[in-house]
């Protein structure tokens, strides 16, 4: 029997949740998605930091946000030379609420990987999935960029999501189990929320069985894994991005893996239409608590490795 990794291969599309250039050659997934807390992680070990002090002494006029922009494009770069699809680069979570800001830095990034020779084909620019995030992701994906809509937690904004037509949308589901489990507290029964009753992998489910019934082209990965109960819930997934201590897990398992999500099993389900505009889309996160606080929470940890990076970046420029 082939490890559940590989047969997770043969149903959805494995991405590396990474900025360890040396996981991905390990575990050689398809696609690589980063953001502001990977790579200020990642440079600051002592293996990847020559990439930082390249980018800084090759533009010694450039101020901290170019240098932010090149950084992330140097970075990669060196994910698209370890993998045969696209990697995920982000615009910055302070940026969230300005559509047209937004829209200006994704355009950079994009300019500065086709001076690199890269194709835009090969990046998925990542915004967080706000009504002002969504909009910019609608305006970007007219343009021919593509887009990776994170800190998504609810279908509200994956409906937002489906009619700006974006590329991708990565719905978080450890983060739902966390904000879940927290609020239960001692009540928790971990072992009657496992698997396909998980709060996290629920709301993928929901996401997945109406984009399917209703034939919407946006890709779905699965994010943010506490386990692979989860991850192994959530087999047939169009994509998921793996931790590489998950990965790991996943290689090492050698029970069979039996697919969960089908477009078939979708459309037998059938969930109700529903129309979205900014109305909707406001009122029914404004509903969930559970989705206002972590799209709040996530754009705020985001913003403070955005600053924590600056700093970085500003040091080694002296």
């Amino acid at each position: 029997m082939s490890s559940q990794l590989e047969q997770l291969r043969t149903m959805t599309t494995v991405v590396a949740d990474t900025g360890d250039l040396a996981q991905m050659e390990k575990y050689q997934p398809t696609d690589a998605t980063t953001n502001p807390t990977l790579i200020l992680k990642a440079v600051q070990q002592e293996a990847y930091r020559p990439i930082l002090d390249k980018v800084v002494k090759k533009h010694p006029n450039a101020n901290v946000v170019e240098l932010t922009d090149r950084l992330l494009v140097a970075f990669g770069c060196e994910v698209l030379a370890r993998i045969p699809g696209r990697v995920s680069t982000e615009v910055d979570a302070r940026l969230s609420f300005d559509s047209q800001a937004s829209i200006e830095r994704a355009k950079q990034l994009v300019s500065l990987y086709e001076a690199q020779g890269i194709d835009r084909s090969r990046i998925l620019i990542k915004l967080a999935s706000t009504w002002e995030g969504v909009q910019a992701a609608k305006v970007l994906e007219q343009e021919g960029i593509h887009c990776n809509m994170t800190l998504l937690f609810s279908v509200a904004q994956a409906l937002a999501c489906a009619q700006a037509k974006v590329t991708l949308i990565s719905p978080f589901v450890g983060r739902i189990y966390d904000w879940h489990k927290q609020a239960a507290g001692s009540h928790w029964d971990e072992q009657a929320h496992a698997g396909t009753n998980d709060p996290g992998v629920h709301s993928v489910v929901r996401i997945y069985n109406y984009y399917k019934t209703y034939d919407i082209p946006t890709e779905i990965m699965g994010a943010s894994f506490r386990n692979i109960g989860q991850i192994q819930a959530l087999a047939g997934c169009d994509l998921l991005t793996i931790s590489p201590a998950l990965l790991q897990e996943l290689a090492q398992n050698q029970q069979p893996l039996e697919r969960q999500l089908t477009p078939e099993k979708a459309k037998a389900i059938a969930p109700e239409w529903r129309a979205s505009n900014e109305v909707s889309f406001r009122t029914d996160l404004n509903n969930n608590a559970m989705a206002t606080e972590k799209l709040a929470e996530g754009i705020r940890i985001f913003s403070k490795d955005a600053v924590a990076l600056d700093k970085l970046i500003t040091e080694a420029t002296r």
